[in-house]
């Protein structure tokens, strides 16, 4: 799949005011210095579609892009050191947590992680809280660029060792980097290919 329009709609903190018709919505989410506003603009092919900032915790709403007026990428703020007041903390869990629990929209999460870390608890334990709720999720590790071939292969390891203490199968994943656009487009196709599966599954309902 090739991005040709991406289009910023609107941002929130509640979810009643998010986009009221039924296409598909993809959730990235991560640490707040994951690099996740460089990935979505390597990914749609602009390089301010989401502000990216040295000062991590930049993102601090529900951000709804329009992609090929066909799909939703909605960009969540994200979690962990980000350099904001507890209480501001806690609104961000509330709207978050809402948004997963309430978006009837939203076919799957992408939890970002910095692949030049060890798992982390505060990832582990996001995904552990988003299986126990029935929300999909892919993995995306960020920041490939930054290890050697073998070392990436290291972490992948160790996190798919900490994973299957609680899964039965490592969860999808992809690796990336927004610097040499590495995994651009097997997580695109994998996009195109869930919407192609969705349509299929529409087409087959009756009375449409």
């Amino acid at each position: 799949m090739q991005i040709k329009t991406a289009e910023f709609v609107v941002s929130n903190q509640d979810v009643s005011k998010c986009p009221i018709n039924q296409l598909s919505e993809y959730a990235f989410i991560g640490r707040s210095n994951v690099g996740k506003s460089s990935l979505i603009n390597m990914l749609t092919n602009q390089k301010s579609l989401a502000k990216t900032s040295g000062r991590p915790g930049k993102t601090q709403l529900i951000n709804h892009f329009l992609i090929n007026k066909e799909w939703f990428l909605v960009d969540l703020p994200g979690y962990g050191y980000a350099r904001v007041s507890k209480s501001a903390k806690k609104t961000f869990q509330k709207f978050i947590t809402a948004y997963f629990r309430e978006r009837k929209q939203l076919v799957s999460a992408f939890v970002l992680v910095d692949i030049r870390h060890e798992p982390q608890a505060v990832d582990l334990a996001f995904m552990q809280w988003l299986g126990e709720h029935g929300i999909p999720f892919s993995i995306i590790f960020t920041k490939a660029d930054k290890l050697r071939p073998k070392a990436i292969e290291a972490h992948i390891e160790s996190y798919k060792k900490k994973l299957l203490e609680f899964w039965e199968e490592m969860p999808n994943y992809f690796i990336t980097s927004s610097t040499n656009y590495s995994g651009k487009d097997d997580l695109l196709n994998y996009i195109d290919g869930v919407n192609n599966e969705i349509k299929n599954e529409t087409s087959q309902l009756p009375f449409q």
